[in-house]
């Protein structure tokens, strides 16, 4: 169980994350929902160990992660949001150097990577620099490190992002897998058709606050909307999307002078 308490976050003394408490559970894929600078990426940072906060603590299994952040992070894997790997390296040897730091048994580890790779659709590309991957080769190597040592708890921050629509499937199916072992998924996304498709449960995350945790059926009916789109924007949004769309068409439309 992995059980978040009463975040607090400051950043030059303007409060990002306001009281954020949830939870989840060993076999669930929860997705954490928000616009941009509600709160996501502060809180992913959180969990995983790379920010601390100014109050609150993230416990897994009742203990606090600061008591053993490096056990902690034994247990856990993580896909950031931005691909940031060492462009000198192949995507052999990114892996390699993952699995190293994991501990890995050498024996294994490399016939792991090639599989990996090769499943991925990257194989021949194993010994070419990062430099040369795309976005999309470059994010599915972010989720072969994620998973190299079959992590207990998954932190995923936009994981689908640059993958084509094989690969996406591909992942959804992946995540769908690895909750039915029993694996403990926390997964923010802005895509609404992903989290309403892929997640159990849904956090809202606004202004740094949680204003819903639910499943999308009880928040669709909670709130008498069709969609979690329509949820969404029932909960966070001041204006409209078309509101939105119309002012922007009106701005672009209108006549421009000499």
């Amino acid at each position: 169980m992995l059980r978040v308490e009463h975040l607090r976050v400051k950043y030059s003394g303007r409060p990002v994350l306001r009281d954020v408490s949830f939870s989840v559970a060993p076999g669930e894929i929860v997705s954490y929902l928000g616009a941009n600078g509600s709160g996501k990426t502060t809180t992913v940072r959180v969990l995983t160990g790379l920010l601390q906060p100014a109050d609150g603590r993230v416990l897994v299994d009742g203990r606090d992660i600061a008591e053993d952040l490096i056990g902690y992070r034994r247990r856990l894997g993580y896909v950031p949001e931005t691909a940031e790997l060492y462009p000198f390296l192949s995507g052999r040897e990114y892996l390699q150097l993952v699995g190293r730091l994991r501990s890995l048994p050498e024996k294994a580890l490399d016939p792991r990577i090639d599989e990996l790779l090769e499943i991925l659709g990257l194989g021949e590309h194993r010994h070419q620099a990062l430099s040369s991957y795309s976005k999309g080769m470059r994010q599915k190597v972010l989720i072969c490190a994620a998973l190299l040592h079959d992590p207990e708890i998954l932190i995923l921050d936009e994981p689908l992002s640059g993958l084509d629509v094989t690969a996406v499937m591909v992942t959804k199916a992946l995540l769908r897998g690895l909750a039915e072992r029993g694996r403990t998924i926390l997964y923010s996304t802005h895509l609404l058709e992903v989290a309403e498709t892929l997640c159990r449960r849904v956090l809202i995350l606004h202004e740094g606050r949680v204003v819903a945790d639910d499943s999308v059926e009880n928040l669709r009916r909670l709130s008498r909307q069709p969609s979690l789109e329509a949820v969404f924007s029932a909960r966070v949004l001041e204006s409209s999307p078309e509101e939105v769309a119309r002012r922007v068409i009106d701005v672009v439309a209108s006549p421009v002078g000499c």
